[in-house]
This record gives C-alpha cells, structure tokens and sequence, in this order.
C-alpha cells in the first residue's frame, strides 16, 4: 500500500449512522450515538452524522411538547459535546430546541467539545402521514440568529456553513429531511456560497419504490451541487404506529454513491467513505456555469476544526480502468452506447459530403478493425451499398501473416471492396531517393511506411471520389503514438474518443452482438493480437517483434494517467497514490513511476500532433480535441510535473 497521507490528498472520511432507537428514550439514544462516535473515530472518520431527531427518535408525536424531554435533550446534547472531544470528529446529530417559546426540528453541530451551531428544518411536511406543522416551526419564523443550549449561545438558522480552516476544500452545508425534496434545496444555494460537502439528517418511512427514488434524489443532488451528500436516515426502531423506517443512509459524491445501508435492521449501523475534495474543487473550477450561477443568499460562515486524518489505507474504490466498466451488462451497455455515437457521427459527415465511398486502411489491428465495423454500420445504416467502402491492407516490412490474414479473411466476410498493396518497392525507392540504408531500423525507417500507407489511402480516396476514415485512438493521441501526418490523419477520425482499454472490448461486443460464424471467429483472433504498428521486421518464428506496451508502457496504465491527469486534472503525487491502490501488486511503484514520468514526458511533447486532429466525435468525459475539452500550447513546459514525479518516493 501507498505510505501517503491521504489527507493532504484532498481525502476526508465521512459516516452515516442509523443508530439503535427506542422513541422517548434518550439516555439509551445518546449512548447507542455515543458507540458510534466512538467506533467512528476508531476507524479514522472526521465527519459523523446522525439522522433527524435521533436523540429523541422522529415519531416522538405530543411528547415533543414534554419539558421533561427537553431538558433531557439538553443534558445529552452537552454530554456529546465533551465526547467529541475525547474522541475528536464533527457530530452532526438530530434534536428538538426551543427558541422564543417555538420548537424547531434541529441538526446539531458538535466540534472540540462545543455545540458550533443548531440548523432548523424549513420545509415541514404537513400532508399524508406527516403532521411536523402540528409540533415544529419553520426556520423561517426564528426569532433571532442564536439559540441557547444549556449555558450556552450558539449560531441559529439555516443560513449556516461550517467551514475547516486549514482545508479550504472543507465547507459543510446542513439541511434535514424535507428541506432536500423540494423544487429548490437549499443545498444548491449552500454549494454555490462554497459548500463541498452537504449533510441532510432524515426520517424518511418506506414505502414501495421509496427507496429507489430516495437513492436517485441523492444522487441527483450530489450531481448537481458538484458535492459530496450524506443522507442519514432513522432506522426501524421508530414506532411502527402507522410507518416503517428501514434505516437507508447513504453517501455520494458528484453523482455516484460511495456506499449504502442495508434497509430494515434494528441493530445500530453506520457506513463511511472517503470522499475526495480536492476532486469537487477542481469540477467546480473547471465548470464555468457552476461559478456563474451565484446565490442571492448570505450565509454565516462558522469555523470548526479537526485533526489532520492521517490514515493511508483509502476507504474508496479506485478503478484500474476507469474507461471500462467491471460488470459485465454495464460495459456492454456503454460499447453499444459509443459504437452508436461512432456510427451516427460518421453517418452525418457522409451524408453532409454527399458520399457513397470511404477508404479505410486495415492492418489487422483492433484500431482499424472498430473503425471498418463503424463504418459498415453506417453504411448500411445509409441505405448504401457495402462497395462503397473500400478497405486497404498494405504488407510492408513488420507485417505478419496472423495480421494481414485477418484483414484480408474480414473483408471477404463483410462484403467491402477490397485492395492489397504491398508498400516494400515503394519504401526501398524512397530510402534510395533520400539516401537512407535499409537495415536501419530507426524512426525514419518505421516513419516512411506509416506515411507511405497514408499517402495511399488519400490518394485512392482522391481516385473514387471518397474520403479516408482514421482509425486512431484517444491513447494514441494521448501519447502521441501516431506518426505526424500519416496515421495522424484522415478526413474523419471515428475513433478519436475511444480509449484503448476500451477498443477492444469495443470490438468484442461487436463479434458478440452484431456478427456470428466466421467473422466472429475472425474478430475474436484480433482481439487476440498483441497491440503492434508492426513497422519492423517479425522475429524468425514470423511473429510480431515490435509490441508496442514494451516500448511506451502497459496501455491500462496510461489509460489510467490520462483519465486522472485530464479528467480531475491531478497532481502527479495524486496519480501516483490512486495508481498503486488500483493496480495493488501488479505493477510495483517503481514501474508505476517510470511509466508515469513516461507519460508527462510524452503528452505534453506531442501536444503539436494534437493540435491539428482531423475532425471525429466526443465519446466520453475525456476528449483531446484542439477545438473542444483540450487546449494546450505546443511548446508547453512539463518540469514541474516532471519534478513532481521525480521526488516521489519508492
């Protein structure tokens, strides 16, 4: 495991706790919250929070208007304040306080041994099973902006942020229950006014389907508010007079959620998560909209304080390829998704060209076998005839007899027209033409075939009145394993926005799905194929020599780098830390810097390769297009990143 303090990655562990519950009983309520405070902060969690009127249980009904009741809270609320201090962490627990002869429905806010701040509820349901109006008053009738606990004043209202000083990522925004189901949740205006992390303290009944909603309604929120949610919510404890709570807490961050309860469950339960700040921060910096859409609210911003987490053990999934779902449905879903993107873009160029012909150079690769299915698809799709499309494979130097045999034998079975061109005569007359030997294998020697190549799919495009269709990869463009003005380009790039992780099983869900027989047996051989641009001569068996992840490094890896680097915009020690979580025993740290400088090193040198791609679509949440989501100078400088990676410690 990493020996990186994940603290100062941006990193802070989060609980949700549906605690054991008996309704009207607090003393046996604050020691159930008390265990979980206990065992939160044993487990290295800094922020804890409990459901709505957990010291008192939700469906209390008339006897929230009991004076013994509500001393007893007070006794409890104080008695948790001294805890947090033993056992140092942010508690944020449900309770009922009065304030100007009201009774407000309350989130509480324990820190260091003080009460920081009490948020009231604001929206009160009133209809079907809730009667809250009944007993509760709104935030909006309070009377002043504190509220006494005990012997002390505290801050009183919802108008309330609880931000860390000495993490600027760390602002916490309260809302409970009913406040988030509304057409407009307060948590929106708290994450505009710089609330990362929203904390909604509920007793929400089951019902059918409730549950699934109640999970997309997190979600949605989280989503939108480019936040971390914790959604805590009262357990089957409550009465059952007339509803059943079941418990169902959950957190997210920006849309996913990081972990859920099991429903229905009388014992205490509680989960965490470590969400990532740092992340948020640089969504909400990069997200022009988000900024501009500023709160007309004023909020008062109350400090609390923390120690530094230093844990390293993560409590988060970190995905070894982000690009490609595990699951298998899933992954399905989304080749299906892309390989419709792919076709439906390159139907909308041909029929805005007027053409009936598209050239595509085949080597018997992954690359160039998903672009060929791409565009026989849009083909047919078109109404045209599957001559129009005329594929090109063109022996040279390193090709095997595997590779063309499979580019060949495809071609036959889709019913393209076809044309083989051997590029040896062609390349000797240009080593002679510009006086370079044959037996040095160097980038002029591998440069000249990969032009070559390029030179004669445009010119046969120019013959038959089409146009070329490119076949290289967002990896490729990544790390600029293209050579300029060959493969590089095209008339149209089909899969520009198609990580090479994800290529093949692309062109696996195409053999699955889309074909059978012999030209599924033939796709599933190149899904087989070592990834080679078999620009030198194959080995004396006449297999593939030049493996390209030998050369530039594991693909999974760079995938892994460019979804980071790009899409979160991390820092390389970040990068680094995920990357030996991911990837645990299988690449040593070591190996992962190497291949990680490997790839600061060559994506911001081959920027000048990038910022002239040939038109093609967008797939996914990370694009290099000059004209789209990546703008970058050529002749950008990589040092300090490249410093960066070269003080990692291994």
């Amino acid at each position: 495991m990493p020996q990186t303090y994940t603290t100062e990655l941006g990193f802070l562990r989060v609980a949700a706790a549906s605690p054991a519950l008996r309704v009207a009983d607090i003393e046996y309520n604050f020691s159930q919250i008390s265990d979980v405070v206990r065992q939160c902060h044993a487990e290295g969690a800094q922020v804890a929070v409990f459901p709505e009127l957990a010291l008192t249980g939700y469906t209390c009904a008339d006897l929230f208007f009991q004076q013994i009741l509500l001393e007893q809270v007070e006794t409890s609320l104080m008695q948790l304040a001294r805890l947090s201090t033993e056992h140092p962490l942010l508690i944020i627990v449900g309770a009922p306080l009065e304030q100007g002869g009201k009774l407000y429905n309350c989130a509480v806010v324990l820190n260091q041994g003080k009460i920081v701040g009490a948020v009231p509820k604001t929206f009160l349901p009133n209809t079907h099973e809730f009667y809250e109006e009944r007993w509760f008053s709104s935030a909006h009738d309070r009377t002043s902006d504190e509220i006494r606990i005990g012997s002390c004043k505290v801050p009183f209202g919802e108008d309330l942020l609880f931000e860390h000083p000495r993490s600027g990522e760390c602002r916490i925004g309260v809302e409970i229950c009913e406040d988030a189901w509304i057409a407009n949740p307060g948590s929106g205006d708290m994450a505009q006014a710089g609330a990362t992390l929203m904390c909604n303290l509920s007793a929400s009944p089951e019902m059918l389907g409730k549950a699934a909603y109640r999970r997309q309604l997190v979600q949605a929120q989280s989503a939108r508010c480019l936040a971390a949610y914790i959604y805590a919510s009262a357990g089957a404890g409550e009465s059952s007079t007339d509803l059943v709570f079941a418990g169902h807490s959950l957190i997210a961050e920006n849309g996913t959620i990081l972990s859920e309860s099991e429903r229905f469950g009388f014992d205490t339960r509680w989960i965490s998560a470590d969400i990532d700040l740092q992340r948020l921060a640089l969504e909400r910096r990069k997200n022009n909209s988000f900024a501009a859409a500023r709160t007309v609210r004023e909020f008062r911003h109350i400090c609390i304080d923390t120690p530094i987490w230093k844990h390293t053990e993560l409590q988060r999934e970190v995905s070894p390829h982000p690009f490609v779902p595990a699951a298998d449905a899933d992954r399905a879903a989304r080749c299906e998704e892309i390989f419709a993107i792919q076709t439906t873009a390159l139907m909308k160029r041909l029929r805005h060209i007027g053409s009936t012909c598209a050239v595509v150079g085949l080597s018997g690769g992954l690359d160039s076998t998903l672009a060929l299915l791409v565009l026989v698809r849009a083909f047919d799709a078109l109404g045209l005839e599957r001559s129009g499309v005329i594929g090109v494979t063109m022996p040279g130097f390193g090709t095997t007899v595997r590779t063309r045999s499979n580019a060949e034998d495809l071609m036959d079975q889709l019913g393209i027209s076809q044309r083989i061109i051997s590029i040896d005569a062609a390349v000797r007359q240009h080593f002679s033409d510009i006086g370079h030997p044959e037996d040095q294998h160097d980038v002029t020697y591998e440069n000249a075939q990969a032009r070559e190549r390029t030179q004669i799919l445009m010119d046969i495009a120019n013959q038959q009145g089409g146009i070329v269709i490119g076949t290289g990869d967002l990896s490729e463009l990544a790390l600029g394993w293209c050579t300029y003005n060959a493969d590089h380009m095209s008339m149209y790039s089909v899969n520009c926005g198609v990580p090479k992780t994800l290529v093949r099983y692309m062109v696996e869900w195409c053999a699955l799905h889309l074909f059978s027989g012999a030209t599924r047996a033939t796709l599933e051989d190149i899904c087989a194929t070592p990834i080679s641009p078999e620009l030198l001569p194959p080995d004396a068996q006449g297999e593939i020599q030049q493996v390209t992840e030998e050369q530039v490094g594991p693909y999974e890896l760079h995938d892994f780098f460019l979804f980071h680097v790009v899409r979160h915009q991390f820092a390389p020690r970040k990068v680094f830390y995920l990357a030996q979580i991911a990837f645990g025993e299988q690449y040593p740290p070591a190996t992962i810097k190497r291949w990680l400088r490997n790839f600061y090193w060559r994506f911001f040198s081959q920027q000048f390769k990038r910022s002239c791609l040939p038109d093609g679509p967008k797939v996914g949440s990370v694009a290099l297009s000059p004209r789209g989501d990546w703008r970058m100078p050529s002749d950008a400088v990589a040092s300090i990143w490249l410093a960066e990676v070269d003080a990692l410690n291994v």
